[in-house]
């Protein structure tokens, strides 16, 4: 029996609930597109399948929430791939300035950091989200929006949504003159993210790309092909590696050496892992890390003195050392020591180390042979999703008209730095306004 099937036996006595707008996910796309609608006199019931909204949010906000990035527009919209002219018509609506805006009018003022982050002053996410649910409660002007928790959508059977209330026999049913799917991606399953909206969409014939982690961690395979040494893990998981560069080259060759220009290169820092490596610069350059793993294989490269020629580093390996080890030799003219240096070692043949030439060609460029991506609910945003290509302009389905779909479901994706949580509030408001414009 299918999953609509299931509803239908289930919900057929039930009463319905009559509704002009019905959001599903109360995450900042769904809470967006609500605020558009009842500041516009729309009535507007929001469902969620956890005790309370804005639960990721919360979450993510917990270190400071970085609510967008202050970099200019065009470089900005760069930051969404392949998918940047479709997440473009969604900035048009809301950009990274109406952002702030927008918090400034919750009350909520913000600030640049010195990468071009922008957070609110008090950094923390609470204070925002309290004040959004007031307004969206008890608005100044328009309808209230009527939340309600605990209700797991089930799909559709005929023209009614369909949910189950924990905790509840029987399910609810609702009838809506529109419809705003926001449902998140899958990475975050304990607050709600967890991509069970696929095969209620796909019962649809709704075209979705399967679902895969972004901004995600990796498994390295090693030198040995074995992952880390027990040696290497023991000692460095935990330790981050600070002031050193990445690089994606353009292709792998046979031999897995790197071939042409760099796709991916910036100066950052990461973290190793009992397995692998993650963190911010990681993030960075998952998305194509993770599709050359798809393709068969994947490196990063790592230049572990950025800041110095392959010249310069050459002198110094080749500065005579007497009486020292390599390792004080390294430490004393390099600077590199700790995680560093048991990474050259973990890393290069002894062959390697002990030739001038091929340990300066590493300690600039030092291959990390991938094995893997974290899975999906380790990592902290997924792509894929509902294609876009089989949506309006206006985030309707073409297979299901009068459905619309916002945030993280759509399959779209981008890195860290605010830009994720920009364009689900952006999206958010380009659905609440495509509702309005049909209604």
């Amino acid at each position: 029996m299918t999953s609509s099937a299931a509803a239908s036996s289930a919900s057929s006595d039930f009463p319905v609930l009559e509704a002009q707008v019905a959001i599903v996910g109360g995450g900042p796309a769904g809470l967006m597109a609500a605020e558009v609608l009842s500041q516009s006199g729309v009535s507007v019931h929001l469902f969620d399948a956890m005790p309370s909204v804005g639960r990721k949010f919360l979450l993510a906000g917990k270190g400071g929430l970085n609510l967008t990035h202050a970099e200019a527009p065009a470089l900005f919209r760069t930051r969404y791939g392949d998918q940047q002219i479709q997440a473009g018509q969604w900035l048009d609506q809301m950009d990274a300035q109406a952002v702030r805006d927008w918090a400034k009018g919750l009350g909520v003022d913000t600030f640049v950091g010195t990468s071009g982050r922008v957070f609110p002053e008090e950094m923390k996410a609470a204070p925002l989200l309290r004040a959004w649910l007031h307004r969206l409660r008890h608005p100044a002007s328009g309808v209230p929006v009527q939340f309600h928790m605990r209700h797991r959508w089930q799909g559709w059977v005929g023209e009614h949504l369909v949910f189950q209330p924990t905790g509840q026999v029987g399910v609810t049913r609702v009838h809506a003159r529109a419809t705003l799917l926001a449902l998140g991606g899958a990475s975050w399953p304990r607050l709600g993210s967890d991509g069970a909206w696929v095969p209620l969409l796909a019962e649809q014939h709704v075209p979705i790309t399967p679902l895969k982690p972004a901004n995600c961690g990796f498994d390295v395979l090693g030198r040995e092909g074995q992952g880390w040494t027990e040696h290497f893990r023991s000692r460095y998981a935990g330790h981050p590696l600070k002031s050193v560069a990445l690089r994606v080259e353009a292709t792998v060759g046979p031999q897995g050496q790197s071939e042409g220009e760099a796709r991916f290169e910036r100066k950052g820092e990461f973290v190793v892992t009992d397995t692998g490596v993650e963190g911010s610069l990681i993030y960075a350059a998952s998305a194509w890390l993770r599709d050359d793993l798809a393709k068969g294989s994947a490196q990063l490269v790592l230049d572990l003195l950025p800041d110095k020629s392959l010249d310069q580093v050459r002198s110094e390996v080749l500065w005579p050392r007497g009486s020292r080890s390599l390792s004080s030799h390294l430490k004393s003219r390099l600077g590199i020591d700790g995680v560093k240096l048991g990474l050259l070692y973990e890393l290069c043949s002894p062959e390697t180390i002990a030739n001038p030439e091929a340990l300066a060609l590493s300690l600039k460029g030092l291959p990390v042979p991938l094995k893997s991506a974290r899975p999906v609910d380790e990592a902290i945003s997924t792509a894929g999703g509902v294609d876009l290509a089989g949506l309006t302009p206006e985030l309707m389905l073409a297979q299901r008209p009068g459905v619309y779909c916002a945030g993280e479901m759509l399959d779209w994706e981008a890195p860290t730095g605010g830009y994720l949580l920009t364009a689900c509030l952006a999206s958010g408001y380009r659905a609440g306004l495509g509702i309005l414009t049909n209604l």
